[in-house]
């Protein structure tokens, strides 16, 4: 089993919908048996509730469910659990990286390193934009979703 972790600040725009998104490959690939993926916020700002809404109608636009989401912050336990512990941008990658006990380290990357080809290598937060920053977001999640995907059946499977 492989387990990867995607991590954003509050844990209900970006991490939520790249946990969605990823997981909706994942099954449409029929490798649900295979992977096991989770979502949390390095901080405990919004924990016990669900996906934004802007992000919940965004990714429902594109087949994508969040309605189970709940926001939760990241655990020292989550290092030694997840093969993947991915930062959506720099600032949660530091905190993460701070946050790390002895040894786990290197499971700590920053998501968008999944899209080389992309002109970012931090997802932006929408929270306070409009509706239009959570598709761009969409955009670069499916993108670094699908080499992650492709990584993880290389290096894994």
């Amino acid at each position: 089993m492989v387990r990867v972790l995607f991590v954003c600040l509050g844990n209900i725009c970006r991490s939520p919908t790249a946990n969605g998104v990823f997981r909706a490959m994942v099954e449409q690939e029929g490798l649900g048996d295979h992977i096991e993926t989770d979502s949390a916020g390095t901080h405990a700002y919004h924990t016990g509730e669900g996906a934004d809404r802007r992000a919940f109608a965004s990714a429902r636009n594109r087949g994508v469910d969040l309605s189970p989401h709940r926001a939760r912050q990241v655990r020292e336990d989550d290092f030694h659990r997840f093969d993947y512990v991915l930062a959506m941008d720099r600032e949660n990658y530091d905190d993460l990286m701070s946050l790390s006990p002895s040894g786990t380290a290197d499971r700590v990357r920053m998501f968008l390193g999944f899209a080389p080809h992309l002109d970012h290598d931090e997802v932006p937060d929408p929270y306070y934009g409009g509706p239009d920053g959570f598709d761009r977001v969409l955009d670069m999640i499916e993108e670094a979703a699908a080499g992650l995907l492709e990584e993880i059946r290389t290096r894994h499977l």
